[in-house]
C-alpha cells in the first residue's frame, strides 16, 4: 500500500516520555479524548479513516474479506496502481493539515513515535542535468533547499508520495516546486546518473527529455534549449462539410506554433534537430490571456467545447432560428466580425469544395423619387465584395441561402433579408434597377427604420419617412368662405400630397364640397406663385352637366381666380392661351377630341371630377387622359 498516515494516541510516561501503550484512533473512538483533541484533529481523524486498509478493502473490493488474506490472495501492482493515487491525494491533504502538529515515523514493530518527524518550512527546488557527449547522454537531478544543494543520493531517502513528490530524508519531509513527481527523483536515491545510449538518443529527447523541459528547470550541456516568446494572434478557424453542420475552432499562433484553445499547458517545447546538434524551442503561453480571448467569444454569444465552438450550443435559439441552425455559426461569425477583427482575431477555413465569405454583410439602398415611381439603387455588401442587390433577387424570393459569387466563394444570405426584402422584390419592377410604385411608400417608410439596410434618401422623402401627422395649411387670403372641420382637413391632405408629390383620390360622399375644397388649394397655389413670382396653369376634367357648377363655385369663393372653360363647339384650341388662365375647365368628352392639342401642355395639376367616368382602362377616355401631362394629379369621386 506505500506509506500512510494513522492517528494514534499514546500514553505518557512519568517522566513525559512516549510509553509502549497507544491506541490508533477513529471517529467513533476520539470522542474519549476529546480533552486533547482539536477540531483540526478530528478532521485529520475522518480523512485518515478513508485511506485505512480496511475501509480501502471494503469499498473497492466489495465482498467481505479478512486484510491479510485480501493482501495475500488478492491484492497485486494493478491494483496498487488504481488505489494509490487516491491515497496520495488524500495524504497531500493530511500533511497540509500537520504542518503545526506532531508527526512521527512508526517503527517496524508498529510503535508509532519511534522518529520525530519535520515538515520542511517552505518547497524544495530541482534542477534536473542532462550532459550530452559522443557516445551517451547523461541525466540527474539535484536538490536545492534554502539555496544550499542537499545531498539525497545513497542517502536512505524516501519517496513518500509519488504525485506531487514528497521526500524523507534525514527526518525532514521535503515537498517541490513545480509539482514534481517521485517517479521522476525515485531511480536517483541509490544511482548518481542514468545513462542514455546514442542509439535511443532521439526517441529519448522526444519522449522525456521535451516533456521535461515543459514542466521543469532543465540545465543541458551539449543540445540548446530557447526559450521563445511571441505575440500571439488567436484564429478562427471554420470548419465545415457536407454532412455536418459548420463549427468553429479555436487555436492560438505563437510564431510559426500552433496551440489548440483549452489547453492548460503554460509551456510547450518543440524539438529540432540539425545536423548532430538538438534544439528544444521552449515556447511560453499566456493563458491568461488566452482565457480572455475566449471570454470574449462567450460574451458574444458562444459556448465550448474544449477548442471547438458551435451555434449548436448557443444559450437561446428562438423558434424564427431554428431553422436557420445549419448556418448558424456562419451568420455569427459574419454579424460579429468586424468586432473580433478589432480584437485581434483573424480568421481561415478548413479546405473542401466551398470557401464561405466571411465578413459583414449589409446593403445601401438609395431612394430617388420620381413622378411615379420610387427609383431604388441597391447595393450588396458580403465582406470585401459588392454585387447589385437585383442578382439575389431569385434567391430571396425562393429562400436560397447560399449565393455563389464570382469568385467562387459563397456568399450565406442572412437570414432576417428573406422576411425584411421579398416583399420589395415581389412588388417592384426592373431587371437592373428597381422601381417601386409610388403607392407602396410603406416599404419606403420599413427601410428608413431597418437596421439591416443603409438608407440614403433625398431631404423631402426622408422627412415622408419621419412622417407622424399631416400638417395645418392657412386657408387662402382670397378665399371667399369657410371651409368645414372636415372639408379643412381635406384642404391639408391635398397640400400633404402636394408636398411629397404624391398623387391622391378624395372620396367624400356627394354633397360634402369636394368642389370647394379644390378651389381652395387652387386659389392657395396662386397666391404662394404670386409671391414667388410664377405662375401654373391646372387642368379640371368632368362630365359636362358640371361645368357650369363649377364656374359658378370658383366664381363665388375664389373670384380672383382667372377660369377659362375649354368648352362647345367654337372652342380656342390654341393652347398657348392656357398659360394666361390659372384655371382651365374642360369635359371628358373633349379631351378624348381635343387629346392631341392637349397633351402638348404641361399641366400644374390635372384634376378628375367623378373619376369613375374613365375607370374602363380600355376606353378612349382613359387612353386619351393618360397621354396628359402634369406635374401633380388629383381625382374626385363621391361613388
Amino acid at each position: 500500500m506505500g506509506y500512510l498516515i494513522e492517528p494514534h494516541v499514546v500514553q505518557l510516561n512519568p517522566n513525559e516520555s512516549f510509553s509502549l501503550t497507544y491506541q490508533r484512533l477513529f471517529s467513533t473512538t476520539a470522542t474519549e479524548f476529546s480533552a486533547i483533541l482539536d477540531e483540526k484533529d478530528l478532521k485529520l481523524i475522518r480523512l485518515l479513516e478513508e485511506i485505512e486498509q480496511g475501509h480501502l478493502i471494503k469499498r473497492y473490493h466489495k465482498k467481505a474479506i479478512r486484510p491479510i488474506e485480501y493482501f495475500s490472495t488478492i491484492f497485486d501492482e494493478k491494483i496498487y496502481e488504481f488505489i494509490r493515487p487516491k491515497i496520495e491525494k488524500k495524504l497531500v491533504e493530511a500533511l497540509k493539515l500537520l504542518e503545526d502538529k506532531e508527526l512521527y515515523l512508526m517503527s517496524k514493530e508498529g510503535w508509532p513515535v519511534e522518529r520525530k518527524l519535520k515538515i520542511a518550512s517552505e518547497p524544495a527546488s530541482v534542477l534536473f542535468h542532462f550532459r550530452r557527449a559522443l557516445t551517451e547522454t547523461r541525466y540527474f537531478p539535484t536538490i536545492k533547499f534554502q539555496g544550499l544543494r542537499i545531498e539525497f543520493m545513497f542517502k536512505d531517502a524516501q519517496i513518500i508520495c509519488n504525485h506531487p513528490a514528497w521526500m524523507l530524508l534525514d527526518d525532514v519531509l521535503y515537498y517541490f516546486e513545480e509539482d514534481v513527481e517521485g517517479k521522476k527523483l525515485q531511480p536517483f536515491l541509490n544511482k548518481r546518473f542514468i545513462s542514455i545510449p546514442k542509439s535511443s538518443e532521439k526517441t529519448y529527447f522526444e519522449k522525456f527529455v521535451a516533456p521535461l523541459i515543459e514542466k521543469h528547470a532543465v540545465y543541458a550541456e551539449g543540445f540548446e534549449i530557447r526559450t521563445e516568446k511571441f505575440e500571439a494572434i488567436p484564429v478562427l478557424k471554420l470548419l465545415h462539410s457536407n454532412s455536418e453542420a459548420p463549427q468553429l475552432q479555436l487555436y492560438f499562433r505563437y510564431g510559426d506554433y500552433i496551440f489548440p484553445a483549452g489547453s492548460d499547458r503554460r509551456v510547450t517545447v518543440r524539438t529540432e534537430k540539425r545536423d548532430n546538434d538538438y534544439i528544444f524551442h521552449r515556447i511560453k503561453r499566456s493563458l491568461s490571456w488566452e482565457k480572455n480571448k475566449i471570454n470574449t467569444l462567450q460574451e458574444l454569444g458562444l459556448k465550448s467545447s474544449g477548442s471547438l465552438f458551435s451555434n449548436t450550443y448557443n444559450p437561446v435559439i428562438t423558434e424564427q432560428e431554428a431553422g436557420a441552425e445549419e448556418f448558424g455559426i456562419i451568420n455569427w461569425l459574419n454579424e460579429n466580425h468586424d468586432e473580433l477583427e478589432s480584437r485581434g482575431f483573424t480568421f481561415e477555413q478548413s479546405e473542401g469544395n466551398k470557401r464561405y465569405v466571411i465578413g459583414k454583410s449589409k446593403i445601401d439602398l438609395e431612394i430617388r423619387e420620381s413622378n411615379d415611381w420610387f427609383d431604388i439603387h441597391a447595393v450588396v455588401y458580403f465582406g470585401p465584395y459588392q454585387i447589385p442587390f437585383i442578382d439575389l433577387k431569385n434567391h430571396i424570393l425562393n429562400k436560397i441561402r447560399e449565393f455563389k459569387l464570382p469568385s467562387g466563394e459563397i456568399a450565406v444570405i442572412p437570414e432576417q433579408w428573406f422576411s425584411q426584402y421579398s416583399n420589395l422584390l415581389q412588388l417592384s419592377e426592373g431587371t437592373r434597377n428597381l422601381k417601386l410604385k409610388k403607392h407602396h411608400i410603406g416599404l419606403v417608410n420599413d427601410f428608413s427604420n431597418s437596421e439591416l439596410a443603409t438608407v440614403s434618401m433625398d431631404r423631402k422623402l426622408q422627412k415622408l419617412a419621419d412622417f407622424e401627422e399631416i400638417e395645418e395649411t392657412n386657408v387662402p387670403k382670397a378665399f371667399k368662405g369657410t371651409l368645414r372641420p372636415y372639408q379643412k382637413a381635406g384642404y391639408n391632405w391635398f397640400h400633404f400630397l402636394r408636398k411629397y408629390n404624391f398623387g391622391g383620390c378624395l372620396a367624400d360622399d356627394m354633397g360634402l364640397g369636394k368642389t370647394v375644397q379644390t378651389i381652395a388649394l387652387l386659389q392657395k397655389i396662386k397666391e404662394e406663385n404670386e409671391i414667388a413670382g410664377n405662375h401654373t396653369t391646372s387642368l379640371i376634367i368632368m362630365p359636362t352637366s358640371l361645368i357650369y357648377n363649377w364656374m359658378n363655385e370658383a366664381k363665388k369663393f375664389a373670384p380672383g381666380l382667372k377660369i377659362h372653360p375649354h368648352t362647345g363647339s367654337f372652342r380656342n384650341k390654341d393652347v398657348e392661351i392656357f398659360s394666361k388662365f390659372d384655371v382651365v375647365f374642360t369635359t371628358y368628352g373633349i379631351s378624348r377630341v381635343d387629346i392631341e392639342i392637349l397633351k402638348k401642355f404641361y399641366f400644374d395639376y390635372i384634376i378628375l371630377d367623378e373619376s369613375q367616368n374613365i375607370k374602363n382602362a380600355s376606353s378612349k377616355s382613359f387612353q386619351s387622359i393618360k397621354q396628359l401631362k402634369s406635374r401633380y394629379k388629383l381625382i374626385l369621386s363621391g361613388t
